[in-house]
């Protein structure tokens, strides 16, 4: 009896690999071993951006938060602690947008929790 490959599962799992790397650049996209380690480190990357962009994006409220509070007399970290003593549950990515698209209320804000 001949020996029995799999053909079609084999070239499947390299099919696979192949179509995810498709848009590399050189080998990269065509060779299957330098495709697969490619392949392997860009999805470590991915990964470990995901969590990286959750620290990147609080980063730039607090800095928008930080530049319309500067504007109005006080400094972050003071709003932030008036905020919590008044009782107001605002996050950070809401105070920001309110800051950049509404800085009248923004200023309303301030005034209520600092005062």
């Amino acid at each position: 009896m001949p020996r029995s490959k799999n053909k079609v599962a084999s070239h499947r799992r390299r099919k696979k690999i192949l179509e995810q790397t498709r848009g590399y650049w050189g080998s990269r996209k065509n060779v299957l071993t330098v495709a697969k380690n490619h392949l392997e480190k860009g999805l470590v990357h991915a990964y470990r951006d995901r969590k990286l962009k959750k620290r990147t994006f609080r980063q730039i409220w607090i800095v928008r938060i930080n530049a319309a509070a500067r504007l109005n007399g006080t400094t972050y970290s003071r709003l932030i602690d008036s905020l919590n003593k008044k009782g107001i549950e605002m996050n950070r990515k809401v105070l920001a947008s309110v800051a950049v698209e509404n800085p009248s209320a923004f200023t309303e804000l301030v005034k209520f929790s600092v005062n």
